[in-house]
């Protein structure tokens, strides 16, 4: 990415989001943390961030409802649970309801650096190739208006 990625990290242990900073941050990334999912859709309203990490269980809802909250604010943003409670319906349940991605908590660093590289490689190429077609689009119009012929 020409740009830092900027990461939203939500989770209600203070632990945690001071340590997922540090790690983020000596990585490169920009990173916002919060500590309730009611501050996290605040954010994502006022900023735009290309991955959140969200904690499964928040104090006031579930991770899971988390991520239709902040699909509404930011719909391409990447979403990784990460949860202390893993299990088949908690993953199935985050897959249904948006997430990108779901590791289990103590997060192995290096597997969240893959997971969000993985991740952040396919929204860049996304954007690109968005990009490359609106350009495709206007070159197309430019040239079919550019055949019309005018009124004299």
């Amino acid at each position: 990415m020409t740009e830092r990625a900027r990461i939203l990290v939500v989770d209600d242990d203070e632990g945690i989001r001071k340590l997922l900073t540090k790690i983020l941050e000596e990585e490169g990334y920009v990173v916002d943390a919060v500590k309730n999912g009611r501050e996290a859709i605040e954010k994502s309203k006022i900023f735009f961030y290309n991955l959140a990490l969200v904690d499964f269980r928040l104090p006031d809802m579930d991770g899971t409802d988390l991520l239709t909250g902040m699909s509404e604010t930011t719909p391409k943003m990447v979403k990784i649970i990460l949860t202390g409670y893993p299990s088949l319906q908690n993953a199935i349940d985050a897959v249904n309801k948006g997430a990108d991605g779901y590791l289990v908590k103590p997060v192995d660093v290096d597997m969240l650096h893959d997971t969000m590289k993985k991740h952040l490689k396919r929204q860049e190429e996304a954007r690109v190739y968005t990009e490359e077609k609106i350009a495709e689009f206007i070159e197309t119009k430019a040239k079919e208006l550019g055949h019309v012929p005018r009124p004299h």
